[in-house]
């Protein structure tokens, strides 16, 4: 696995993403066709994508997400920079979660926040997420999975949780 294969998976649960080939999906998050191919293949191998690498299965993606994400690709706070905010200076854990001056940002040069810069899982989330709002919601819960504190990472699978419960899973 590769950290933008999750990135592509949490794109294909999105309202946005659920009908998008390969190439749209390439388009919207600013990677390659082939990686985006490549991407479902390593899932598909992993389960976490039916064998039409159309489907997510949501319970696998769910079960690695929580116990596996902050292990697989863990990130470590850096300098204080400007950028978007994410983990649990994002929507919707901000909104749960009182951080006081705990500000977290993926470093991006037209972002409206100043916090400890987060590695995104895809250099090019801070884009991505600008036309994504279920997307960006994914993506900081995920940051969250990754960085959070015992209460942090409970609140952020209840999220979750509630996000992936309307995933259609027929």
């Amino acid at each position: 696995m590769r950290p933008q294969d999750i990135v592509i998976l949490l794109k294909k649960i999105t309202d946005k993403g659920r009908n998008l080939l390969n190439g749209q999906i390439a388009k919207e998050l600013g990677i390659s066709a082939s990686e985006v191919s490549e991407a479902l293949e390593r899932c598909r191998m992993a389960r976490l994508v039916d064998n039409a690498k159309q489907r997510v299965n949501i319970l696998a993606l769910e079960e690695f997400l929580v116990h596996g994400l902050k292990y697989v690709f863990p990130v470590q706070p850096q300098s204080v920079v400007r950028g978007v905010a994410t983990a649990i200076s994002a929507a919707p854990m901000k909104d749960r979660i009182i951080s006081g001056n705990e500000q977290y940002v993926w470093p991006d040069a037209k972002g409206n926040m100043r916090g400890a810069a987060i590695t995104p899982l895809y250099k090019t989330v801070p884009t991505a997420v600008a036309n994504d709002s279920m997307l960006y919601n994914l993506l900081a819960i995920a940051d969250t999975l990754r960085i959070g504190r015992v209460r942090e990472v409970e609140i952020a699978k209840v999220e979750l949780k509630n996000i992936l419960a309307g995933y259609d899973v027929k």
